[in-house]
């Protein structure tokens, strides 16, 4: 079974999407439709501004969002999902591309979802920090153990393949978190250069503003079951895949377990569709027996 897969924030470079834009007239009017809804270019940025430009999680969002739904629109006949996931801001694309939100109504969640974030990362210093060697059970207990110390909280962000997850919290938290992990084996406990603590419980006030736009905004019923982060389990209920992307905010990117289930479900070929290769390489990491490619193959 074919699955195809969207990849989040952190997948970005300058200069994503120019070749599609000049190269394919369906790319170019729904890019030029993007610059429309959001009120400013953001395909400038994209094609032509900085790297710091482009991390600004507010215009990071919206375009990798942009460059992995138009990638797939540009596939035509041979977009045909019998399963899709994404990774954290990727599961928007997820949704978009499987039927379940409009190209429209999914940019506008995006941008919604950025400038919420963004502003919930202003509000509370904290960030983000990669632990590679530990077993998932390991990382889960120090992280219980350093939140109960009163620096601050910290819990397992993504769950990316065994042996690589992200923490995420407040900075002393994480910090001491790091140097638990390291003490108990991990091969690297590296701070990311983040805005924020994504995925944790310090997202509460993004989460309750992004609440209100998802509520207001209609979903349809996909044409294929959708993998949703917060439990790894496939969704087709409109009510039930809006309340999951809620939680998303402040639960735990479930990755390893979407992967896992999609092939427990008869998935063979994942294709990766958006900027970088991250997602292929987890897959790798989580079963090596499948394939994972991006569109090109």
């Amino acid at each position: 079974m074919k699955a195809f897969v969207f990849p989040g924030q952190g997948a970005q470079f300058v200069g994503m999407g120019k070749d599609l834009y000049d190269n394919n007239p369906i790319a170019k009017e729904l890019f030029e439709k993007a610059n429309d809804i959001l009120g400013y270019r953001i395909t400038d940025i994209m094609f032509n501004g900085t790297d710091d430009d482009l991390k600004q999680t507010k215009v990071t969002q919206p375009a990798v969002f942009l460059h992995s739904v138009i990638s797939a629109r540009c596939m035509g006949d041979a977009f045909k999902p019998e399963m899709t996931a994404g990774h954290s801001l990727g599961e928007f694309s997820a949704l978009v591309a499987a039927g379940a939100l409009s190209f429209e109504d999914g940019l506008k969640l995006v941008y919604a979802r950025a400038m919420a974030m963004q502003k919930a990362c202003e509000a509370q210093p904290s960030t983000m920090a990669a632990i590679i060697g530990l077993a998932d059970e390991q990382v889960e207990a120090i992280c219980a153990e350093v939140s109960k110390m009163g620096k601050g909280v910290v819990v397992p962000a993504n769950y990316n393949n065994p042996g690589q997850l992200v923490i995420s919290g407040n900075i002393e938290a994480v910090n001491e978190a790091c140097e638990q992990m390291k003490a108990a084996g991990a091969k690297r406990a590296l701070l990311l250069k983040v805005g924020g603590a994504f995925h944790s419980p310090l997202m509460q006030p993004a989460k309750d503003e992004l609440q209100a736009a998802i509520e207001q905004t209609e979903f349809q019923t996909p044409k294929c079951p959708v993998y949703q982060n917060v439990d790894g389990k496939p969704h087709t209920e409109p009510a039930e895949i809006k309340q999951n992307l809620i939680a998303q905010l402040t639960s735990s990117v479930r990755w390893t377990q979407c992967v896992q289930s999609m092939i427990a479900d008869g998935a063979t070929d994942f294709t990766e569709c958006g900027p970088g290769k991250a997602l292929q390489g987890m897959i790798a990491k989580i079963n090596r027996e499948v394939s994972a490619h991006g569109i090109e193959q």
